[in-house]
């Protein structure tokens, strides 16, 4: 400033101060911008969590605007979903108003009621339906599998559809429709193949088919 001859709280005053402008009535909140698909069960990914909007936006691209408190989502630049930010990774976030008409039918359920129902015809069905639900990335979407499966009990009775979802979970085909492929082609009344023996680990005092040739 020595070869300026004046100092910054000179040129300060003399030009900057007529410029400023007063502060915002909001402080300054930092904020990204992403782009995100909507997913089939109406759900966006944002750092590893799950937002919902509007049902009819399946499949299109949205605006997301992340702040420290906030999850915006916008449209075509209108705002379609408003969500406070989850604080830990993982984990869902619905409105009820954004799902289809019929998980909204579903609504008042639960897992932990779907699983109970399913216990009452045998342990098997009951994990086959936990399943169900952990398996999705949202549990309604497991909801209308899991009344089906139910379902059958009136058809097939609760032994054969307990030993069908025993067939099911051993095959790892956790499915309403596996388990009523199963039903409908009596495979839950055929005995299930053994499972191979376990081979012999390998130790030192084992002397192998090789010492006797």
């Amino acid at each position: 400033m020595r070869h300026i001859g004046k100092s910054r709280r000179d040129l300060f005053e003399q030009i900057e101060r007529t410029a400023l402008g007063p502060l915002p009535d909001q402080p300054f909140e930092y904020a990204e911008w992403k782009r995100a698909k909507v997913h089939p069960d109406y759900h966006i990914e944002v750092n590893h969590s799950f937002y919902s909007v509007p049902h009819s936006l399946i499949g299109r691209m949205v605006d997301v605007r992340l702040s420290h408190r906030m999850v915006e989502i916008f449209h075509q630049h209108q705002r379609v979903a408003l969500h406070t930010r989850r604080g830990q990774r993982g984990g869902h976030v619905t409105v009820r108003e954004h799902m289809p008409k019929a998980h909204q039918r579903h609504a008042g359920m639960t897992p932990e009621g779907l699983i109970h129902r399913a216990a009452r015809t045998g342990y098997h069905a009951a994990v086959l339906v936990e399943r169900l639900m952990r398996d999705r990335p949202h549990p309604e979407q497991g909801y209308r599998s899991a009344l089906g499966i139910l379902s059958l009990n009136r058809k097939y009775g609760p032994e054969r559809l307990e030993a069908a979802c025993e067939r099911a979970l051993s095959n790892n085909t956790v499915s309403y429709s596996s388990v009523r492929s199963i039903l409908s082609s009596g495979l839950d009344r055929v005995a299930a193949a053994p499972a191979p023996p376990n081979p012999t680990p390998a130790h030192d005092n084992i002397r192998g088919r090789a010492y006797y040739q």
